[in-house]
């Protein structure tokens, strides 16, 4: 854990914080970081004295904006990882199959590939600060199987079609009333509130919440499979100029002109 560059891990009386330590990039996550977010959920799982997890964000700005596009514009990858791989299914793998409640701690955008990762945890306490969105259309990219399915499992098809397809951001109060947040507090007190729903947690059984939560993810584990063949697609895609534009127009701060693609 002391290695670590990107993220921060601590255990507070049953309690782990794992924070996302890259607030000069909004939290955006490269290959390293996802290297090191797995091993830190892993850790979390091994330790007997853990009970909840909490993932969050370092800073007040960004919770996690998804995939670091500065990082894919300068190298046309996410940068080296321990396997060679981008193991970001993996990531979304630990935090489904971690037999340990995770709390989302949403402290600001929760953006793109981030606005996955909270919707994966187990609960979401937010502040009121916080706003969440997808982005990878506007980027040429996306996150099929359990960023779509399941998201459409959790606020329903019509509303899950609208994040998609507008890209737009929401409040946490928007958020909170489709269902993808427990809770908003004001920013300076969501750790304590975290904190608070933990303490709850801890005093339960923990071979209780573990079979519950793998109850609860049966119903949706085949978005699993669909997300490897959407990986898969994603990994095509990539090179396509119709991608390459998103990036660019990112990167460039403009909009992109995807309108000689609609045709293909």
């Amino acid at each position: 854990m002391n290695a670590f560059t990107d993220v921060s891990y601590e255990v507070d009386n049953g309690l782990a914080w794992i924070t996302i330590n890259r607030p000069d990039r909004y939290n955006s996550f490269r290959a390293k970081t996802v290297d090191e977010l797995v091993k830190a959920f892993k850790h979390a799982w091994a330790d007997n004295e853990v009970g909840v997890i909490c993932l969050t964000g370092a800073g007040e700005k960004a919770f996690c904006t998804g995939g670091d596009q500065k990082q894919r514009m300068e190298t046309g990858d996410y940068g080296p990882s321990d396997s060679g791989l981008f193991e970001v299914e993996a990531l979304h793998r630990v935090i489904r199959d971690v037999p340990k409640p995770v709390i989302a701690g949403v402290n600001g955008f929760a953006i793109g590939g981030g606005h996955v990762l909270h919707l994966l945890c187990d609960l979401t306490i937010a502040a009121d600060t916080a706003r969440f969105g997808q982005n990878g259309p506007r980027v040429g990219s996306f996150d099929a199987g359990l960023g779509t399915g399941f998201l459409a499992r959790a606020i329903g098809e019509k509303r899950a079609r609208e994040v998609w397809f507008l890209c737009r951001q929401y409040s946490a109060e928007q958020a909170e009333a489709w269902g993808l947040v427990n809770k908003i507090v004001p920013a300076a007190e969501l750790k304590d509130e975290v904190r608070s729903w933990a303490d709850e947690i801890l005093k339960l059984s923990p071979t209780a919440l573990k079979v519950l939560k793998q109850s609860m993810n049966a119903d949706t584990e085949h978005f699993v499979g669909l997300g490897q063949m959407a990986y898969t697609s994603l990994r095509l895609f990539g090179e396509s100029d119709e991608a390459k534009e998103g990036i660019t127009a990112f990167n460039e701060k403009r909009s992109p002109d995807f309108g000689k693609y609609r045709s293909a």
